[in-house]
């Protein structure tokens, strides 16, 4: 009988291709989203990608916060594993809403491990992020100094520490911490991928708008930082990468808190991103040059030499692949899950 897994926030942009490669590798999978900032439609729409696995998918609308009804879950059936995305993540907003973040991410995190104690659930992948490092800039490794600059990426390194500290009280308590990158990209059959409501904070969605017509030019924020061409550098990674890293997580589980950076090593330009957005659709993609955002710099980068040697983890997809995949989505459905498909 296949394991059950349970995936918060299994709706979200990285939930939702982890949910494909979890069930494409034999899991169950039950999804536990409010769709706060995700869609019903987008189930739909692993259900079809799924085809005749789809039976073993289950969705149910639910908050992390919700300590009765998390606990009812962990406590009525057999859970093998979590893979925990549920947060809020938007940078800014967590500056003028910091107890929210604080609320969901941090608490939700705290709601979640006691229904996993209720339950007997010891195993545990928790979605963090290289926002943990802050911007000092540079190449990353796990053993590199904590030094977030906003709600958000405190309330990452709080929820690492809380998880921690809970694996030594428990020792039967298998966890890994994964620190993202730059996910981009789409599953490559178009039909799932990422749409951010309003103004886009990350490159790719804001590029994604502008092929689709939602938006007239990209802005790119300086062009006099200490790198190639004058652009940010990044270490982008697609998405079908990153969600394959958690199911190979899941397999290298042991007792404790495992830390692992999960980047492709490379870096990438914003100018050289959008050079490649260019290649992949067969026209240039239109930008401006403007002001720089505070906070940036000049490079932000992963050391994943951790994550290949102990849980043999390793990206297969490149930037171009990235790109095609993203402009597939698009293309596809410009106005995300809820909005009219392209003809």
């Amino acid at each position: 009988m296949a394991e059950l897994v349970v995936v918060t926030g299994g709706l979200g942009y990285i939930g939702s291709h982890t949910v494909i490669e979890l069930v494409q590798a034999g899991f169950k999978a039950l999804i536990l989203d409010n769709l706060h900032n995700s869609s019903a439609n987008c189930f739909l729409h692993i259900q079809r990608l799924l085809g005749s696995l789809a039976s073993n998918v289950e969705f149910l609308k639910m908050d992390v916060r919700e300590e009765g009804r998390l606990e009812e879950v962990f406590t009525t059936q057999q859970v093998y594993a979590v893979v925990h995305f549920a947060a809020l993540k938007a940078v800014a907003e967590s500056v003028e809403k910091p107890l929210d973040y604080f609320d969901v991410n941090v608490g939700g995190t705290i709601n979640l491990l006691k229904a996993m104690r209720k339950g007997g659930c010891n195993r545990l992948v928790y979605s963090s992020s290289a926002c943990v490092y802050g911007t000092w800039g540079g190449i990353y490794k796990e053993t590199d100094p904590l030094e977030p600059i906003n709600p958000y990426g405190h309330s990452k390194v709080m929820s690492e520490r809380i998880i921690a500290e809970h694996c030594k009280a428990t020792p039967a308590l298998q966890a890994f911490a994964l620190r993202y990158f730059n996910p981009i990209g789409a599953h490559p059959s178009g039909l799932i991928g990422e749409f951010q409501f309003g103004r886009p904070n990350n490159l790719i969605p804001y590029i994604q708008q502008v092929v689709s017509g939602l938006r007239p030019v990209l802005s790119i924020y300086g062009n006099d930082y200490k790198t190639p061409d004058g652009t940010c550098t990044r270490d982008y990674i697609h998405v079908v990468d990153l969600a394959v890293g958690h199911v190979q997580a899941l397999a290298h589980l042991s007792p404790g808190l495992r830390i692992y950076n999960l980047g492709t090593g490379e870096g990438t330009t914003v100018l050289g991103m959008v050079a490649a957005y260019s290649t992949a659709i067969g026209r240039e993609v239109p930008y401006e040059i403007v002001g720089r955002r505070p906070g940036d710099a000049d490079v932000l980068q992963a050391d994943p030499q951790a994550a290949r040697a102990e849980i043999g983890w390793k990206t297969k997809y490149s930037v171009e692949d990235m790109c095609r995949d993203s402009f597939r989505w698009t293309t596809n459905y410009p106005h995300g899950y809820d909005g009219p498909q392209a003809s």
